[in-house]
């Protein structure tokens, strides 16, 4: 299923994410399918509300957001982004390679996400890394191609897939928001490790960047927590 709503572009600082209230109608019809075949995830909108739409842009500016989100909280995440994107230039490659590490550093970024981020602009720059390329390659070899890249790991990449490119059978397992939701909603004793929580998540396919939106939903729900997109737009627009 092609993503059916076109995400806000980098061009502004001002409101660098969007989201969308309701799935489009392709989604929505396997949201059905996917419910009906585990009644557990069938519960959670019920409880939570329906599930909102959230998209990236792709290319560049989607994958420096991803870095900038990794292993903090979307608070915090949300507050560094703004603040990196109201930087001048710094969602575009070459803009951003321009900047120095102070600029960068002063912003939130951490030394060493400062050096993710210079290597995601040099690839985007080199051409080892092209908007359009990505979008037609298939999931595990866009994977591939993104990992290649310094500082950008397998839920990086997997995350840009679901958001930015709008894969439906993406799941990004080593997520902690993905575990905690699969082990609350599903009773077990601990949060499964990335390879059990995997290997759950096969009953979902070919639906599996479905559940995922619908378990951090559920986490959302159960935790009182926000989204990073809903933070990133609430802090500009309030």
């Amino acid at each position: 299923m092609a993503q059916q709503a076109v995400a806000l572009g980098c061009s502004s600082p001002q409101n660098p994410l969007v989201s969308f209230p309701h799935p489009p109608p392709a989604a929505r019809a396997a949201l059905a399918a996917l419910c009906a075949l585990d009644p557990d995830l069938a519960r959670i909108e019920a409880a939570a509300g329906a599930l909102p739409w959230r998209v990236r842009p792709p290319g560049f500016c989607g994958l420096l957001q991803a870095i900038v989100a990794q292993q903090i909280s979307n608070q915090a995440a949300a507050a560094i982004w703004r603040r990196v994107a109201a930087l001048p230039g710094s969602r575009e490659p070459a803009g951003l390679l321009a900047l120095s590490e102070t600029a960068l550093r002063e912003a939130g970024l951490s030394r060493p996400k400062v050096a993710h981020a210079r290597a995601l602009a040099t690839a985007f720059a080199e051409g080892r890394l092209a908007t359009a390329a990505l979008a037609d390659l298939d999931d595990e070899a866009a994977v591939a191609t993104i990992i290649a890249v310094r500082g950008l790991g397998r839920w990086t990449a997997e995350v840009y897939l679901l958001f930015a490119l709008g894969r439906d059978d993406v799941f990004p397992a080593g997520d902690i928001a993905l575990a905690a939701a699969a082990a609350h909603l599903k009773g077990l004793a601990e949060r499964p490790a990335p390879v059990a929580l995997r290997a759950l998540a096969d009953a979902w396919r070919p639906h599996r960047g479905l559940a995922a939106r619908l378990l951090w939903h559920h986490w959302r729900h159960v935790t009182g927590r926000a989204a990073l997109d809903d933070l990133a737009v609430e802090g500009v627009q309030g």
